[in-house]
């Protein structure tokens, strides 16, 4: 383990821990020596040392991986979890269980509301009706029966069935039920009367899995003969049979518009077909086990699954791309579903619990490539029709913010541009570089208008002055600087920090400037007579971000020490400390009216808070990287971001789906703005690109200068060596090696623990050996390896030969 002095050092180190392994708690990694997950700590991109050692480096590759979600909700119950379903309106969560109770639960205070009592055997399937005052349920006693939500008393047993009811559903309008049965029918209802409508035959196995069309019209049904079919309601005759599917059906459901159907199966996939006519539309891939249950999102842009694979997995509908790995379950996934509002999942399991998680923590409205290395910079113009970005590629970029499209790509500057900002009436931009100077552009013809020199050093930070007659600006030369933007000249410089300045802000009324500084201090200066007014300490590490509240009575900061802090700009004192991001805070900023706090952070994410409570209320996830920049569009309905993943990204502010990603720049995206009309966007890069060097081998992998392993075949990124923790690893905790001269396996089943822990290795020529070597490495076992079973990097030497390490999921 790695160690540190202070307490709270210790306690987030321990979380850590905590944190790693509740994260390989439902993979086969679970079972191998502790040892083997210690050693692995160090590169899981969730800890604190992955974050120390990461900061190292200016272009860090990263190994994808599946990422960590915190159920918001887990309802423990005794029994095994069969169904679930929310209520209409969101508040209620409906069980059915493996103890033949249906159960209602409240989806805010995980308390218990009604216990259902009157079926003889299991429950296999639960529904809400429209109206939420009814629940419906079906159940190995071949019953289909209907409950009075408020009272818990049942209302109706519907029999007819000869065998178990596998699947219940109400219609849209509440007046019919529809019932799925091991007795090769599905059977309609009337829900007032109880009276069976239709007998629908024509599947050869079991029905497994019943839904309604939203119309009423039709209804589809998922079958052990591998089968969906389609059925006429009026009629009772089929409509369509969709085949595709190599094993059991078992769940399916219809789109709003009735012209798509889903489909789960045991085949380890999910389907989605054309009603009308009938052809497999796209495949989703990458559940390990039987899928048991899928969903629409009430938007229908996701699909929703879980699985025997212990997985809940949100999908892409459009591209069939997988968004989220929910994991948390410790078994099979039995059954999934979306609230009405789409905000939230609910998923069932055999390990007797009811998870709720968020459902937006991801969505992204939109995702803008053009920058061609880190993005470091973003903001919108003032009327928020534009953005404008800073990178590495050494360029400005200005986006149109609702279609995405590039407007201007700006160049200028000879080294990596790092901050950027609209003018009040957004007709210039300025921008802040490696180059130590700060530029100002013409917004519509993309022309240098003025380029202020002064500052010795990289120009860390920039912003107009609310009136548009000056500019400030922060340098790792340690000041704070104030220019005239019509002539050029330097009219006040700031001295007082001791290391680099990173951030600069002017108050709304003009008379104040703020600014961040490595030295972990937060100082407010008179813009008048540069007199420092209040000196704020708090952080205990590099400020990295700091802004005004609209009024003036606030101050947000951003820190190197994972918090976001508000502060009363008079006093000086810390009002509120915003916990929750795993890495360091890159960018603050307070929305117009400010009660809302939006922050980026190098833990890949974008969050908004509550000014007040200090409580999170959102997290935007979908940057594949650093965070480096975030800002509000003026009337808040809009959020930008800029990353090290070389995109600036675009998010609604009530939704948090993704509305744009501006894609040119070559490197890193630095900072944005959003024009005053909303109409584009105005960006910076650092495009200063670097040399990757490759060696090809006769090997189906080869390794390149920075540290990636590649396959051979079409140069996928197979896994990253981190260099600078080589000797750290250098020890035999790997249960998969592979290196120029063959790979081996080790079993850990019979690992042991404690100081014994190494008698797990044998050697070779032992019969007892708990391992094997294969001494010929092929292109296929390797790329099984690479696809299924690596999940981290680690090296080692054994016999002094230098070798690839690869842990499996």
């Amino acid at each position: 383990m790695h160690y540190k002095s202070k307490a709270s050092d210790l306690v987030k180190d321990l979380q850590d821990a905590a944190n790693f392994v509740a994260y390989f708690s439902a993979n086969r990694a679970a079972v191998s020596t502790p040892h083997l997950n210690i050693s692995a700590l160090a590169t899981w991109e969730g800890s604190e040392l992955f974050t120390e050692w990461k900061s190292q480096f200016r272009f860090l590759p990263l190994i994808e991986g599946d990422k960590i979600a915190t159920p918001l909700l887990i309802l423990k119950l005794d029994t095994v979890v069969t169904s679930v379903g929310f209520s209409p309106n969101g508040t209620q969560i409906v069980i059915g269980s493996q103890d033949s109770s249906v159960q209602i639960w409240d989806a805010l205070t995980g308390k218990q509301v009604q216990e259902l009592q009157g079926h003889t055997s299991r429950v296999t399937s639960v529904a809400f009706s429209p109206d939420g005052t009814q629940v419906v349920s079906g159940s190995y006693d071949s019953s289909v029966q209907v409950w009075n939500v408020l009272t818990g008393k049942q209302k109706q047993e519907l029999l007819g069935h000869t065998s178990t009811v596998t699947s219940v559903a109400f219609s849209s309008d509440g007046t019919q039920i529809v019932s799925g049965s091991y007795d090769n029918s599905v059977r309609v209802w009337n829900a007032l009367t109880g009276e069976q409508v239709q007998e629908l035959q024509g599947h050869t196995d079991w029905v497994i899995s019943v839904a309604f069309s939203l119309d009423r019209t039709q209804i589809v049904s998922g079958s052990y003969d591998n089968s969906v079919r389609v059925w006429d309601i009026l009629t009772g005759k089929q409509v369509q049979e969709l085949q595709g599917h190599i094993s059991t059906v078992t769940s399916v459901a219809f789109s709003s518009d009735r012209t798509q159907i889903i489909s789960g199966s045991y085949d380890n996939s999910i389907r989605m077909w054309d009603v009308l006519t009938g052809k497999q539309m796209q495949e989703f891939q990458g559940h390990t086990s039987k899928v048991t249950s899928v969903a629409f999102s009430p938007d229908e842009t996701q699909i929703l699954s879980g699985s025997y694979d212990n997985s809940v997995r949100v999908w892409d509908a459009l591209t069939g791309k997988q968004i989220h790995k929910l994991l948390g379950h410790t078994s099979r996934v039995t059954s999934v579903a979306f609230s009405p509002d789409g905000t939230q999942v609910v998923s069932g399991s055999y390990d007797n619990s009811v998870q709720v998680w968020d459902a937006l923590a991801s969505k992204e409205m939109q995702k803008f490539q053009g920058h061609t290395s880190v993005v470091t910079s973003v903001a919108f113009s003032p009327d928020g029709v534009q953005i404008v970005s800073g990178s590495y590629d050494k360029s400005v970029r200005v986006w149109n913010a609702l279609t995405g499209i590039q407007v201007q790509e700006i160049q200028g500057h000879t080294d990596w541009v790092i901050s950027v900002a609209f003018s009040p009436d957004k007709s210039q931009i300025v921008s802040g570089s490696d180059d130590n100077s700060i530029r100002l552009w013409d917004a519509l013809t993309g022309k240098q208008v003025q380029n202020l020199q002064g500052h010795t050093s990289r120009v860390t930070s920039v912003v107009f002055s609310p009136d548009g007659k000056q500019i400030v600006s922060g340098s790792n030369d340690n000041s704070v600087r104030v220019w005239d933007v019509l002539t050029g000249k330097q009219v006040q410089e700031f001295q007082g920090h001791t290391s680099t300045v990173t951030s600069v802000a002017f108050s709304l009324d003009g008379t104040q400037i703020m600014s961040g500084s490595h030295d972990n201090s937060i100082q407010v200066w008179d813009a008048l007579t540069g007199k420092k007014m209040q000196e704020l300490q708090g952080h205990t590490s590099r400020v990295t971000s700091v802004a005004f509240s609209p009024d003036g009575t606030q101050i947000v900061s951003g820190s190197n020490d994972n918090s976001v802090r508000v502060w009363d700009a008079l006093t000086g004192k810390q009002m509120q400390e915003f916990q929750g991001h795993t890495s360091t805070v890159t960018s603050v900023t307070f929305f117009s009216d400010g009660m809302q706090v939006l922050s980026g952070s190098y833990d890949n994410s974008v969050r908004v808070w509550n000014a007040l409570t200090g409580k999170q209320m959102w997290m935007f996830q979908g940057h594949t990287s650093n965070v480096t920049s975030v800002a509000f569009s003026p009337d808040g309905t809009q959020i930008v971001s800029g990353s090290h993943d070389n995109s600036v990204r675009v998010w609604h502010g009530l939704t948090c789906k993704q509305v744009q990603e501006l894609q040119g720049h070559t490197l890193s995206v630095v900072p944005l703005s959003f024009s005053s009309d909303r109409t584009s966007n105005d960006i910076e890069s650092m495009d200063k690109p670097f040399q990757q060097q490759s060696q090809i081998i006769d090997l189906p992998w080869y390794s390149t200068s920075n540290g990636w392993i590649l396959s051979a075949s079409n140069h996928n990124h197979l896994m990253w060596v981190p260099h600078n923790i080589l000797k750290v690893l250098c020890h035999p905790l790997n249960t998969l090696v592979i290196s120029q001269y063959g790979s081996l396996s080790l079993n850990l089943s019979q690992s042991k623990l404690g100081t014994k822990w190494i008698e797990c290795y044998t050697p070779k020529n032992d019969p007892k050996s708990k391992f094997f070597i294969i001494h010929e490495i092929n292109q296929t076992n390797f790329e099984s390896f690479s696809r299924n079973n690596i999940v981290m990097v680690q090296t080692v030497q054994i016999c002094k030969i230098s070798t690839w390490a690869l842990m499996p999921i």
